[in-house]
């Protein structure tokens, strides 16, 4: 039976083992956000360890944002990028920190190097792309398509075998990062705020219509909301359709701010509307009210974290097919999904 972690359900390491723990983290934003939980089971499991955490550029900031963590150690690779040479000369270059273990998150081969290369004894991880010689405690992964994200992370974390409810991640803002981001975007009238998360980095098969969050904006505005919008610049361009579309004022923040402002943005929402992203999950983690839109990805892999979440997918045949395209090209898990249903379910989870 599933019981929930406590640092007394787990074998704790002796004392004066303090050296240091590399956790090598995600390169998407919201697995970044998830590792918050393994973070927190590491924190439990052995009080005092110091944690660092190696980071691609974009998931850096979340990182930084993460209780317990001591240092985030920019990666300096993005996404998709091999660079093993540098991966090795960034590895040497942790040679010194004295690390004595590294839990390594991502599956790619590539990231096992850094431990490596960094002469860190334990290294932990899953077995895949061959990498297990790279590897002290090579873990199977059997489960990978149909348990959540933040589950395998966690067990990473855990002796093998070990049935613990991982805690739910949370981020921490930097000291006066509210403040910063009100005085920088601030927003004009009365009435709750609604934010529009309408990205998703993974491909369009995750995106509601934009045409569909313009609808969503002009009934909620009609209903007494005020409407942000958020995102990376690669959502501009449906933002400026719902912006044009909605025929309501709206303020479209895409682009315009920095991941921490963002977040603190979020964390001051009274209810956010967003497909599966790496913004849903940082909205997650400040417990806000969530109405998640799921296309192509599983809400069983990677569901809202925060307890205030309603999430709202179509029953399909074809779904989850985890393709970045529909490969139908009908959208349909998500065209099926109208925005009166969306504010409805925005209302309920006010009141």
């Amino acid at each position: 039976m599933t019981r929930a972690f406590h640092p007394a359900s787990v074998r704790m390491r002796a004392l004066g083992s303090v050296s240091p723990l590399l956790v090598v983290g995600p390169s998407w934003v919201g697995d970044m956000v998830m590792a918050a939980s393994l973070v927190e089971v590491l924190r439990l499991r052995e009080p005092g360890r110091p944690i660092d955490v190696l980071a691609p550029p974009a998931a850096v900031p979340i990182a930084r944002m993460i209780p317990g963590v001591r240092r985030a150690i920019p990666l300096g690779l993005g996404h998709g990028e091999l660079g093993l040479m540098a991966r090795w000369r960034a590895g040497r270059a942790l040679r010194n920190e004295g690390y004595g273990k590294a839990i390594i998150l991502p599956r790619a081969f590539k990231a096992a190097i850094v431990p490596l290369a960094a002469g860190i004894p334990e290294r932990v991880g899953y077995k895949a792309e061959l990498r297990s010689p790279l590897l002290t405690d090579a873990r199977p992964d059997p489960d990978r398509k149909t348990a959540r994200t933040l589950d395998r992370f966690v067990a990473l974390g855990l002796p093998v075998g070990s049935t613990a409810r991982p805690p739910r991640p949370r981020l921490m803002l930097p000291d006066g990062a509210v403040d910063v981001a009100a005085a920088k975007f601030p927003l004009a009238g009365e009435g709750p705020v609604m934010v529009l998360c309408p990205g998703a980095e993974y491909g369009p098969a995750k995106r509601w219509p934009a045409s569909k969050f313009a609808a969503l904006a002009a009934l909620a505005v009609a209903a007494g909301y005020r409407i942000r919008i958020l995102g990376s610049p690669k959502d501009q361009e449906a933002a400026d359709a719902i912006a044009a579309g909605a025929g309501v004022p709206v303020d479209n923040l895409v682009g315009r701010t920095s991941l921490v402002e963002a977040a603190a943005i979020l964390a001051g929402a009274d209810v956010v509307i967003s497909n599966d992203s790496g913004l849903m999950h940082v909205a997650g983690a400040f417990d806000r009210r969530l109405v998640v839109l799921y296309g192509a990805s599983s809400e069983k892999m990677t569901p809202p974290a925060s307890p205030f979440a309603r999430v709202m997918a179509r029953d399909l045949p074809c779904r989850p097919c985890h393709k970045r395209e529909c490969p139908l090209g009908t959208l349909a898990c998500l065209e099926g999904i109208a925005p009166e249903e969306v504010l409805a379910a925005a209302e309920q989870m006010r009141r």
